[in-house]
């Protein structure tokens, strides 16, 4: 392959005949002319938004070798695989290759046969890879996934507080550090921790359009996760989260028994079956993976259709890196979230119960309710989101609360009848036995207790249980209540209570939605293929990528994109020119699989549908 790259636009050349685009999207151009011209740079960018071109490219344009560090075996080994489909020289170092492999890519890194090379933070630290890196021509760093440096964020890594080394040790080598989601605090930390003072930051828009966000009231959480997958993303691939590994597992098992093709995924299992969930997960269609958050930083797939989550996240910043999972190719895709009281107390218990010193305990509070205020707010959740990332928006009409405003209503009786009953059954009781109290149910406890004898007994049996447990659950995100996890999560009454109590401060809370209509769903979903697009044309298309990602042990979406599929099968190019006009096929691509694709659309190659992904 000779690529013709011109003197006046090499940047412009090389990402059409490598990577088969005929153009840059956002700050992308500006990041790459900054980097390839030798300067440092700190890169925020959504997931899908392009990250990796603004390393790969000036990797290319300089002399040298490129080194990336990435945190995870899987997402290396994903991202050489792509290099090594449109022509680039790369390779990964990591604990997953034994010595004779190891070996080689040394040889390969010493003699100047690589453009890329991946590495794990761990090994890049250790004293011989740095002399080794000392001996070799470098075009630059890369650090990936740079909010593992933050210790306030949600994926931390020790390994990264030290990669300051690298600006000590390689001061003339340019570096640059990318990750899809930190708020300014975490921005300041990346750039302090790993010394990119002279950095230009670059700040792509948060918004990730195509991503609808819909978040409900937790009743029977496994039963309203089935009913979303069955009625909008049958047979499709996604991840669910969930907090603990039992939870992961036992989910899984729930849902492959009612037909959902669910693999679990947990720092727990063994790692040979581990690494076997991932690979299905990557390679096949329509699987489902539970997991904790264990799973997913190293997860390069485009058409995950939706990311659910069982559980509260932490924090903004870990739901958007979460969800930001999904839609990967820019097609519609869903970020589907349960969540009630439990949750919230829960997630208090953590940060009360943690070793962690003071502030990092106000922080990670604080990071919670901004969470608790997205979930809870009435309006445009998108406005919501961009906003915490100092980002403006207008409502985007794609969101469940755009699409189904949520009504509220004038709470103020029925918040003091919660916090009376807070304060005269002394303080030392959760949400549910609080609620039998209200209800006037005569319950064992509440007859033991003697709380059929309160004023508060039965005043609430206008409303029912999940009434309450919404009003309880808004009660504390508001923070007029709080859980006492002394007290195995009693509530106990906050000093923002008083006004209320006295009836000098109305209340106003949103009804509680358990469900949001299907249809608008499956509306999105038929959005994902234009209606151009030959869909018996597109299977043989996918049949045929997958026989090749078979043969090569490798993700199918590494061959060829879905977008670039569904482009082919809507176009139906005659001849190479045509076929190398679609986006997402380079020079290299064309070459290798160009008359295989034309002899398929010409239907001199048939395909076994048993083959059809």
């Amino acid at each position: 392959m000779r690529l013709m790259i011109t003197e006046q636009d090499p940047a412009l050349d090389m990402l059409c005949q490598v990577f088969g685009f005929d153009g840059f999207r956002g700050a992308q151009r500006e990041i790459i002319d900054h980097v390839a011209g030798g300067g440092d740079a700190l890169v925020l960018m959504p997931t899908g938004g392009g990250k990796s071109l603004c390393y790969q490219l000036p990797a290319l344009l300089r002399e040298g070798t490129a080194i990336v560090v990435s945190p995870l075996i899987a997402l290396m080994q994903d991202q050489v695989a792509a290099m090594q489909q449109v022509g680039v020289r790369a390779a990964c170092l990591n604990s997953a290759l034994d010595g004779r492999g190891a070996a080689s890519v040394l040889r390969e890194l010493r003699d100047g046969r690589l453009d890329l090379l991946y590495l794990a933070p761990e090994r890049l630290l250790m004293s011989h890879t740095l002399d080794l890196l000392h001996e070799t021509p470098l075009a630059l760093f890369a650090i990936d996934e740079a909010h593992c440096v933050s210790q306030w964020g949600h994926d931390f890594r020790p390994e990264y507080l030290q990669l300051s080394v690298l600006h000590e040790q390689f001061p003339a080598v340019p570096r640059i550090a990318l990750t899809a989601t930190a708020d300014p605090q975490t921005r300041a930390e990346i750039i302090s921790r790993l010394q990119l003072d002279a950095a230009q930051v670059f700040v792509s828009s948060f918004d990730r359009p195509n991503i609808r966000y819909t978040l409900v009231d937790k009743v029977e959480p496994r039963a309203q996760l089935l009913r979303f997958i069955r009625e909008s993303h049958r047979d499709e691939a996604g991840i669910v989260y969930c907090l603990t590994r039992r939870k992961v597992d036992e989910t899984a098992i729930w849902l492959a028994e009612h037909g959902v093709r669910a693999l679990p995924y947990h720092a727990g299992m063994e790692t040979g079956v581990r690494a076997a969930h991932q690979a299905r997960f990557q390679r096949e269609d329509g699987i489902v993976m539970v997991a904790t958050i264990a799973f997913g930083m190293g997860i390069d797939k485009p058409d995950v259709r939706f990311v659910a989550h069982l559980d509260l996240p932490k924090s903004i910043e870990g739901y958007y890196q979460e969800t930001g999972r999904a839609g990967r190719d820019g097609q519609p895709a869903d970020a589907w979230l349960a969540y009630g009281l439990a949750d919230v107390v829960q997630q208090r218990r953590l940060i009360d119960m943690s070793e962690a010193n003071e502030a990092f305990k106000r922080i990670a509070t604080a990071k919670l309710d901004a969470l608790l205020g997205l979930c809870e707010t009435a309006a445009c959740r998108r406005v919501r989101l961009l906003e915490y990332f100092g980002e403006p928006g207008s409502p985007c009409g794609n969101c469940d609360n755009c699409l189904a405003p949520p009504q509220t209503w004038d709470a103020t009786e029925s918040a003091r009848k919660a916090l009376s009953a807070i304060y005269r059954t002394g303080q030392r009781f959760g949400a549910s036995h609080l609620i039998d109290v209200l209800r006037g149910k005569q319950t064992e406890r509440v007859m033991q207790r003697g709380h059929q004898r309160l004023t508060v007994f039965g005043v609430g049996n206008d409303l029912d249980e999940r009434s309450w447990h919404g009003i309880f659950r808004q009660l504390v995100t508001l923070g007029l209540a709080q859980p006492d996890h002394t007290a195995y999560g009693a509530l106990r009454l906050t000093e923002a209570a008083r006004p209320v109590l006295r009836g000098e401060q109305p209340i106003s809370m949103r009804h509680s939605i358990t469900e949001v209509p299907a249809a608008r769903a499956r509306r999105a979903a038929a959005m994902a293929a234009p209606a151009e697009a030959d869909p018996v044309l597109l299977a043989r298309l996918k049949s045929w990528r997958s026989d090749h990602a078979r043969r090569q042990s490798i993700p199918a979406y590494v061959i060829l994109h879905d977008s670039t599929l569904t482009e082919i099968a809507s176009r139906q190019p005659c001849d190479r020119t045509e076929l190398g006009g679609i986006s997402g096929i380079g020079a290299r691509k064309l070459e290798r699989y160009g008359e295989e694709l034309l002899a398929l659309l010409r239907g001199e190659i048939l395909v076994p549908s048993e083959h059809a992904e």
